[in-house]
């Protein structure tokens, strides 16, 4: 992996965790605070934040016009990850090495840390000093679209109801469009949001890398979950096989699988070639997401 990418990675992860860190110092003391800063401050690979920035510094957007939304799309992706470990969702006892929250206080507190997560992620949108209002509705109702019956929610409950079923590629496609493409389009169009017009230009361009790698990640995610090593991973291996989940490897084999991540990778690079501005980063991320192995 390029130096350059790992040092801008470092760089937007560094920063995004020490903003939530200073955010959650300024809620009072509880075991329900302490239950989202294990999850949310646990570390991760910041995918979602890293997009806002990336997308938002490509055409030359101030940091401090990105932190607020970088900070909430987190927000709202820790607390899908929360309430997915779930019993009642994937059951899973490890994240991102670590017990998962249920697993470490219980059902009940991990439920509520989720949805204070949630709405802690609106709330910091909502509060920030530096996008005008405009600005600020066009991130919310996209935050709201995407997390909610039009994204991840509408995406992880067909995922449950196909669970023991035989699905087509397609409504796989369709599930994981959803469940994780919605937030990382999101992320890149929190990024061109900030920015305004220099950038809203190119919306379908964004969308379509946005899809493209939203997509592959999924479909590297189940690649590893088949020959990927838990102790680099930081979760258990198998357990979309347990489960009895339509997984790509499962429905098209793990050489197709692999095939259709490079597919998806030139796609989202041919995306990025249509914009006349520096894209670097965007397409070391694309590489990074189909070539990682955590």
């Amino acid at each position: 992996m390029d130096n350059s990418f790992i040092k801008l990675h470092e760089q937007y992860s560094q920063r995004v965790n020490q903003l939530l860190a200073n955010c959650m110092e300024n809620i009072d003391a509880s075991l329900l605070k302490e239950a989202m800063q294990y999850s949310l401050l646990a570390g991760g690979k910041r995918i979602r934040p890293f997009l806002v920035y990336a997308t938002g510094q490509m055409f030359d957007c101030m940091l401090e016009k990105l932190d607020s939304s970088a900070m909430a799309i987190e927000a709202i992706h820790t607390y899908s990850l929360i309430h997915d470990d779930l019993p009642a969702m994937d059951n899973d006892e490890l994240r991102r090495g670590m017990p998962t929250c249920h697993i470490k206080y219980g059902e009940a507190t991990a439920i509520l840390a989720g949805d204070a997560l949630q709405s802690f992620g609106y709330s910091l949108i909502a509060q920030d000093p530096y996008l005008p209002d405009s600005n600020k509705i066009l991130m919310l109702q996209e935050l709201s679209a995407a997390s909610g019956i039009s994204g991840m929610c509408l995406g992880q409950s067909l995922d449950l109801q196909a669970e023991h079923n035989i699905i087509t590629i397609d409504e796989l496609d369709q599930i994981h469009i959803y469940k994780t493409g919605a937030l990382i389009k999101a992320a890149v169009r929190f990024g061109m949001f900030a920015v305004g017009d220099k950038a809203m230009q190119y919306q379908s361009e964004l969308d379509n890398y946005a899809h493209c790698i939203g997509l592959a990640f999924q479909i590297q995610d189940d690649i590893l979950d088949v020959i990927g090593n838990k102790n680099i991973m930081g979760k258990n291996q198998g357990m979309d096989k347990q489960l009895a989940k339509n997984t790509y490897t499962s429905l098209i084999g793990l050489e197709k699988s692999i095939q259709t991540c490079q597919h998806l990778y030139r796609q989202a690079i041919e995306a990025l070639d249509k914009i006349p501005y520096n894209s670097k980063a965007l397409r070391q991320l694309a590489d990074f997401i189909i070539t990682r192995n955590s």
